[in-house]
C-alpha cells in the first residue's frame, strides 16, 4: 500500500467517524427536544419518553425537520413558542449532545 493510498484510506475512516459522530449527536439533539417539547406539551413519564422517541423517529423516517412536527404538535395543543423559541432550543441542544457524546455520555 503506497502512502497515498494509505492517506485516502485515512482520510475516508475519518469521514465515516465524523459522519457516525453527526448521526449521534442529531439523534441526541432530537430526543432531548422530544423531551423539552413534551415538558411544554404538559406531557410526563413515560408518555414524555413516547413523544421524544416520536421526534427521534421522524427525522429517522426522512422528514429530517423535527421543528416543524414540534411546531406542528405545538399549535395543535395551544403551547405558544415562536419558531425563533424552537430553533435556538434546537441549537442549544445540540451544542449539548455534542459536548455529550465528546464526554463519553
Amino acid at each position: 500500500m503506497t502512502t497515498f493510498d494509505k492517506r485516502e484510506e485515512a482520510f475516508e475512516q475519518q469521514f465515516a467517524h465524523d459522519e457516525e459522530l453527526k448521526f449521534k449527536a442529531t439523534a441526541r439533539r432530537n430526543k432531548l427536544l422530544g423531551l423539552w417539547a413534551a415538558e411544554k406539551l404538559g406531557l410526563a413519564g413515560a408518555a414524555a419518553d413516547s413523544y421524544a422517541l416520536s421526534v427521534v423517529m421522524a427525522d429517522l423516517d426522512g422528514s429530517h425537520d423535527v421543528a416543524q412536527k414540534i411546531r406542528k404538535d405545538f399549535d395543535a395543543k395551544g403551547v405558544t413558542q415562536s419558531d425563533h423559541q424552537i430553533s435556538r432550543t434546537m441549537t442549544d441542544l445540540m451544542a449539548r449532545a455534542i459536548a455529550d457524546i465528546r464526554e463519553g455520555r
